[in-house]
Formats: structure tokens, sequence, C-alpha cells
């Protein structure tokens, strides 16, 4: 079993208080503590990965302790990364929705690597292309499910696009089948037990991966803000608890990441809750932000233009009795959006941190320090999108049960798609309905 290494006084990561003398994920050598080691002792020291800062950043740092070098690589790359994104932001949607399925691809190639260091798949056939097969498979199917909803018009002029749209599930089905038989051909003697382990870190690999960042695409056409707003709240609470922890931590927060600290995460939450309030009335004075995205067949281009729904416009709210005492204000204006974000930002300083203290776990398990070498200062891209997939799939249930009602331009399109017989039986039941509910006067002629 390694040796537990205690870190001194000069290194802090999120939230974290800087005294604590244990190990942490971001920072140890590969080393997983005593309790951790005792559940996973076949489980080898996975190969760390070698630093990849520049070393013009290295040499211009040398001579400050390690504690302020880290914190200067970590912020100057936390700058620069949130640079690209605003970048990107400004590209449009397209270069958001790539930026998306560049992140889930590498997230998946770390993850898939661990498995293959960890289990020493090495010689295990086919291993590696069958889990880019079904990458590939899984993709189809969530692909060509947004392709049908949001790009309607367009399939509905190509032939070749209507035929796969109608038979999408079978063909994803099918293409899936052929994996799993491939997979079973390649079933090779003293090796079941571990081609079917890495076949399950496959599939768990896919669903951590593949369906949360098919919802961040979704959120994504619902309205940019759905996608900015959620991205952003994580980003500020990892840096508002961090910035508290290196500063002001002292009492430990979770035995998992023992530098993490109540500090930092108390911190983080209230600055986080202040920043999305903020922020949130910013982005709402835009309709570029708040419109759900589009696809025009004659530009061949997104766009977001619409008339902005209730929660995108300026409302009055009447203040508590005894808040009227304190400001003096009888009532307050603001969006309804701004609301909304208090919970999102609720959930994303207080529950999005359990995505990082289940990547800190799934790293201690494996004896790893991060998921890759990707990012100086950082980690892999895993590393700092382990909260951001739980964010995701929180707001897609939220747009999904608090915003969004049916959509009727989905129930059109599924409509369109019928035989002619089908949408005149439709036709006279929902003329029927209408009559009977008084909305109608036996106005539509009966065909």
């Amino acid at each position: 079993m390694a040796e537990l290494r205690r870190r001194g006084a000069g290194e802090s990561e999120q939230g974290y208080s800087e005294k604590e003398p244990v190990l942490d994920d971001k920072y140890a050598d590969g080393d997983a503590d005593s309790a951790c080691d005792a559940d996973v002792p076949d489980v080898p020291d996975v190969p760390l990965s070698s630093d990849t800062t520049p070393k013009v950043l290295t040499k211009a740092l040398s001579g400050l302790s390690s504690r302020w070098k880290n914190w200067w690589i970590r912020g100057i790359f936390s700058l620069s990364m949130i640079s690209l994104f605003f970048l990107l932001i400004y590209m449009g949607p397209v270069m958001l929705i790539i930026l998306v399925s560049a992140i889930q691809v590498k997230c998946f190639h770390e993850i898939i690597s661990i498995g293959h260091k960890v289990y020493r798949s090495y010689e295990l056939p086919w291993f590696r292309t069958l889990s880019w097969y079904f990458l590939l498979c899984v993709n189809y199917f969530f692909y060509g499910e947004t392709l049908a909803d949001y790009f309607a018009n367009y399939v509905q002029r190509e032939e070749l696009l209507q035929f796969l749209i109608r038979y999408h599930r079978f063909i994803s089905f099918a293409l899936y089948v052929i994996g799993f038989c491939m997979f079973v051909i390649s079933l090779v003697k003293k090796q079941y037990r571990l081609q079917f382990y890495m076949f399950g870190w496959t599939h768990v690999t896919l669903l951590i991966t593949v369906t949360q960042s098919h919802l961040v695409i979704q959120n994504l056409f619902e309205g940019m803000i759905w996608f900015l707003v959620p991205v952003c709240i994580v980003i500020c609470n990892d840096i508002m608890a961090y910035m508290f922890g290196f500063f002001f931590g002292r009492t430990p927060l979770i035995k998992l990441s023992p530098k993490k600290t109540w500090e930092g995460f108390i911190g983080g939450f209230l600055m986080t809750v202040v920043f999305a309030f903020a922020f949130s009335y910013i982005f709402v004075q835009f309709q570029y932000f708040v419109c759900p995205l589009e696809y025009h067949n004659e530009t061949n281009s997104f766009s977001a233009e619409c008339k902005p729904s209730e929660i995108f416009r300026l409302q009055k709210y009447a203040v508590p009795h005894f808040l009227q005492v304190l400001i003096g204000w009888e009532a307050v204006s603001m969006y309804p959006f701004q609301i909304h974000s208090i919970a999102l930002s609720t959930f994303g300083s207080l529950i999005g941190p359990f995505g990082g203290f289940f990547a800190s776990g799934f790293k201690r398990a494996f004896k790893i320090k991060d998921f890759a070498n990707t990012i100086p200062g950082h980690g892999g891209i895993m590393d700092r999108f382990d909260c951001q997939y739980l964010m995701a799939t929180f707001v897609h249930v939220y747009i999904t049960s608090f915003i969004r009602g049916p959509n009727p331009s989905k129930v059109l399109q599924q409509l369109l798609i019928l035989q002619p017989e089908q949408q005149l039986n439709i036709y006279k039941t929902l003329k029927a309905h209408l009559v009977e509910k008084g909305v109608l006067e036996g106005a539509l002629p009966d065909l």
C-alpha cells in the first residue's frame, strides 16, 4: 500500500483548508488513503501523467512557493478557458454544439483509458474498437432524435433522411446488436471476467458522458440562457469555493476530500447565488439568449428570434411586510427567470459539488491523481466537467417539470409523419373534441 503523503500549508484546492495535512486527488502523487486502498487491494497503481505546464510559465513562477505557484497556474488557465468559452459563445450555437460534442468524446476517452490501464486490458481483443463503436452507436441514437426534433423541415425535403428518421430506433438497435454480437464473439478463455468488467465499464462511461452531454444540447435548444447560466454557475461556484477555501478554509467538509472545507462550501454557495441573480439580469436583456434556437432552411443557419415568454419579461412582486420595514419598498421589479436562477444556483452550489465528490471517490478508488493531464493545474477535461454533467441533468429536469409544457411544434412534426388516413382520423377526433367543449360550432367542414 502506498504511503500516505502529507501536504504542507503551501497547497490548496477548491474549498480546501491549506493547513490540513492530508492527501487530495488534485495534488496527490497517485496515492489513495488507507480506507480506499482496503476496498480495492487488487487494483494496481496507474502510471501518472507528466506535468504539461508550459516550461516558460514554470520558469517564470519558479521563485514562488508551491502554494502560490499552483494558484497562479490554475488562475491563468482558468481565465484562458473562460475567455475561449466566451469566444465560442460569440461565434454562435453551432460552435457550442461542436464544443459539447468534443468534450463528450474527450471525457469518454479519459475514462476508458483509465479502465484500460487499471485492469491492464492491453491484450483484450477488440476492446478499444468496441468501446468506440458503442460510442458511435449511442451518439447516432441520440443525435438522430435531435435531428428529427429540430431539423424537421430539412428532413422532410430529403427522402433518405425521412427513411432514416422513420426507422431510426430500429437502425440504432440493429447497430447496437452488431456490437453486442462482436463482444460475445471476442470472449476469450481465462479473460471472461476481465472482458465483462470492461463491457460494464464502457456502458457506464456511455451513461455518464453521452446521455448527459445530449441533455446539455437539449438545454441549449431551449434557449442559450439555459445553457450559459448553468455553466457559469458551476464555474463561479468552483472559483469562489476555491478562493474562500484558499484564504479562509479551516473546517474539513467531507472525509472523501479532506481538504475541502465548510468555509469554501458556504462562501461558494453565497457568492454563486448572488452571481447567478445578477448575471441572469444581464442575459435576459438579449433576445439572442432567451429565445429557443430554430434552424432556417433558407439561410442554413440557426436564429433566436421570438417574443420572449413571461419568465423573461419584467414583473412586479410585492415585498413581504417584515421586509418593507427594513428596506422601505412595497414592491420590486425583477424578471421571473432571476427567481429560477436562485433555484439553479442553489442546486449548483449545494448538490452540484457532489459530482466532484463522486469523481474524487472514483479517482481514489483507482489510485490516480487526475483523469488526465490535458489542462495544467486542473487535470483532465473530466476533472472540470464532473459537476457540469450533474448540473445539466438537473436543468433539463427543471425545464420539463416547471418551465415547458407540451411542445406543439413537436406534436405537429409527429402528425406530419403519419399516413393521410391517420391524419384524417386525428382531424375528426380533434374537431369533435373542440365542438364538444364549445370552442368550435361546426366551423370546420367534414371531410
